[in-house]
């Protein structure tokens, strides 16, 4: 199964945390599409670029995992997340789903008390639409395995 890996990218300690997922994840032979090993310079890259080359990876993956840590969600994991959404509706027995990691302390504690755990109610109700929010990596892992043996 293809995974595209959301998630901001936008400094080493978010890179190097996508990637550890995203080991992971291949370790258990997944294929995983993360976005920031698309570009070896990061700097110079066009935005025409990013987009079609990440459009490109969120059309050829059959699930997403999507890190929506933060106060409010990466505005690029959260247009992923939309667009998914949509190839969920159309052809949902090609597009599996969404898993949603939170690890945020300030959603955790938020949890079972605000609406949709303090997430952001769209991007909620998108992820809940065709998937699940999980709390841990361990458990989004749990969460995309059993989206690949679900058939």
């Amino acid at each position: 199964m293809k995974i595209y890996l959301a998630g901001p990218l936008f400094n080493a300690g978010e890179r190097g945390f996508l990637s550890e997922i995203a080991a992971r994840l291949r370790a258990l032979n997944f294929e995983v599409f993360v976005p920031h090993e698309q570009f070896v310079e990061q700097e110079g890259v066009d935005p025409k670029a990013v987009f079609t080359t990440d459009l490109a990876g969120v059309r050829a993956a059959n699930a997403v995992l999507a890190w929506i840590d933060g106060t409010q969600v990466d505005d690029g994991t959260a247009t992923e997340i939309g667009i998914f959404t949509q190839l969920c509706a159309t052809d949902p027995s090609r597009y599996k789903g969404i898993i949603g990691l939170c690890t945020d302390l300030r959603m955790v504690r938020r949890r079972g008390v605000a609406p949709a755990d303090g997430i952001n109610l769209f991007v909620s109700g998108a992820i809940h639409s065709v998937g699940e929010i999980t709390w841990s990596v361990d458990e989004a892992i749990d969460a995309m395995v059993r989206l690949r043996d679900k058939s």
